[in-house]
C-alpha cells in the first residue's frame, strides 16, 4: 500500500486527532479517573504534611519537683530534636500512681528517682524521641550538680566538645522527598502509559472488529489514522501528567514546601518532556497492537510487548541495584521512565541524560515508522490473529 497522501488528505491526521480528544474527554470514565486522581494526589501530599507535621503533646508522670524540672529541660531537648514534640509533666503522689497514669494510657511515661538517678518506665514501649529527650536532660543536670558541688567550671570543661556536620552531598538532605518524586514519576508512567496504551489498543481493535475501519479508511488514508490516534492520545496523556504535576505542585505550595518545590522541579520537567517521546513510541505499538488483533480477548497477547517494555523499568527501579540502574536509564524507551527518577534523586550527568534523550528521540522515530508500515498492512485484515513476526515479514518498512 502506497504510504503518499493526496495533498488534500495531508491533514486529515487533525481531524482524526482532535475525534480521538473530544471522545475521550467527554467519556465519564475518564473525567472520574483524571478527576479522583488529582484529589488522591492532591489530598495525599497535604494529608501526609498534615499528620507528619502535626504538634506532638507527651506527658511523663512524676512525683517529685526534681523530676519535674527534669522534664522541662527534656521538653526543650525534644524540641530541638523534632520540633513537633513537646513534653510537659504531671504531678502525681507516688511511683503507683505514675505507673497507673501510664497504664492507663494517661500519660506517655513516667519519670521515675532511682538510687543513682532516674528509670524511665513505659508501658509497651517509650517514645524514642521522649526517651531521647529525657536521657540528655538528666545526664545535663546530674552534670551540672556534680560540677558544682566538685567546684569545677563545667563551661571549661565542655570545652571542645561541640560537633558539627557537614554533607559531602548536599542534596541527601531531601533525600526523603526526592525518592517521593521519583516512586511517583515511575508510578505514574506506568499507569498513565498502561491505562492510555490499552485504550489505543481497544479503540483500534473495537473499530477493526465492527469494520468501521473500513468506512474510516475509506476516506483517510491509513498512515493519517495513525497519526490521528497518536497525537490525540498524547495530548491527553500529556494533559493529564501536567495536571497531575500541577497536583503535586500545588500540594506542596499548599503545606509550606516550596523549598521542596524547587527541588524537584527541574526532575518534573525532564519528567514531561522524556514522557512525550516515550508515550509517542509507546503510542505507535500499542497502536500496532491493536491492529493484529481480530477481536478484544486478543488483546491480552498483542500488547504484550508494549506492557514489557513499562513492566521492565518498573521493576528495575525497585529491585535492581545502582548500577543497574545507571546503565538501563541510559537505554532508549526505558530511560523514559529511569532517566527523570534518576534526576529526581540526584545528580546525573549531563551525558547521560543527552544520551538517554538523544537514544530515545531515534529509537522513537524508528518505532513510529515501522510501527506506520505494519499498522497499513495489517489494519484492514480480518479472521485470525495476526503475530508480530507475520506482520514485519510483510511489511516494507
Amino acid at each position: 500500500m502506497s504510504t503518499s497522501s493526496p495533498r488534500g488528505t495531508r491533514n486529515l491526521w487533525r481531524v482524526v486527532a482532535q475525534r480521538e480528544i473530544t471522545t475521550r474527554v467527554w467519556e465519564k470514565s475518564f473525567l472520574i479517573t483524571t478527576v479522583l486522581s488529582f484529589v488522591i494526589i492532591l489530598g495525599g501530599i497535604i494529608g501526609a504534611d498534615f499528620f507528619q507535621g502535626r504538634d506532638q503533646d507527651r506527658t511523663v508522670a512524676v512525683v517529685d519537683p526534681a523530676a519535674a524540672e527534669v522534664v522541662d529541660a527534656a521538653s526543650a531537648v525534644a524540641t530541638n530534636l523534632d520540633d513537633r514534640v513537646t513534653i510537659k509533666a504531671d504531678r502525681v503522689d507516688d511511683a503507683t500512681a505514675a505507673e497507673r497514669l501510664v497504664e492507663d494510657g494517661d500519660a506517655d511515661a513516667a519519670l521515675l528517682a532511682t538510687n543513682d538517678g532516674y528509670e524511665v518506665v513505659g508501658d509497651r514501649d517509650v517514645d524514642s524521641t521522649v526517651s531521647q529527650a529525657l536521657e540528655i536532660a538528666v545526664s545535663s543536670q546530674a552534670l551540672e550538680s556534680n560540677a558544682a558541688a566538685q567546684e569545677v567550671d563545667l563551661s571549661a570543661l565542655q570545652s571542645g566538645t561541640t560537633t558539627q556536620e557537614r554533607l559531602l552531598d548536599p542534596a541527601s538532605k531531601d533525600a526523603g522527598l526526592r525518592q517521593a518524586a521519583a516512586f511517583g514519576f515511575i508510578l505514574l508512567f506506568f499507569l498513565t502509559a498502561i491505562g492510555f496504551g490499552m485504550a489505543i489498543a481497544g479503540s483500534v481493535t473495537q473499530e477493526k472488529e465492527s469494520r468501521v475501519v473500513e468506512i474510516l479508511a475509506a476516506a483517510v488514508p491509513i498512515r493519517q489514522l495513525l497519526w490521528g490516534k497518536i497525537a490525540g492520545s498524547t495530548v491527553l496523556a500529556i494533559g493529564q501528567i501536567v495536571l497531575f504535576v500541577a497536583a503535586a505542585a500545588i500540594g506542596l505550595a499548599v503545606t509550606g514546601q516550596l523549598s521542596g518545590l524547587e527541588v524537584v522541579a527541574p526532575a518534573m520537567i525532564s519528567y514531561i518532556g522524556f514522557f512525550v517521546i516515550g508515550f509517542a513510541a509507546l503510542a505507535s505499538l500499542w497502536a500496532v497492537a491493536g491492529s493484529l488483533a481480530s477481536r478484544q480477548q486478543d488483546l491480552q497477547s498483542t500488547t504484550m510487548p508494549a506492557q514489557m517494555l513499562l513492566m521492565v523499568p518498573y521493576f528495575v527501579y525497585f529491585f535492581a541495584g545502582d548500577a543497574v540502574k545507571e546503565v538501563l536509564s541510559m537505554v532508549p524507551i526505558i530511560s523514559t521512565m529511569l532517566m527523570p527518577a534518576r534526576m529526581a534523586e540526584g545528580a546525573v550527568p549531563a551525558w547521560q541524560i543527552a544520551l538517554a534523550l538523544g537514544g530515545t528521540i531515534v529509537v522513537a522515530a524508528v518505532m513510529v515508522r515501522v510501527g506506520a508500515a505494519v499498522y497499513e498492512r495489517t489494519l484492514l485484515r480480518t479472521g485470525d490473529k495476526i503475530s508480530y513476526r507475520e506482520a514485519l515479514a510483510s511489511s516494507d518498512a
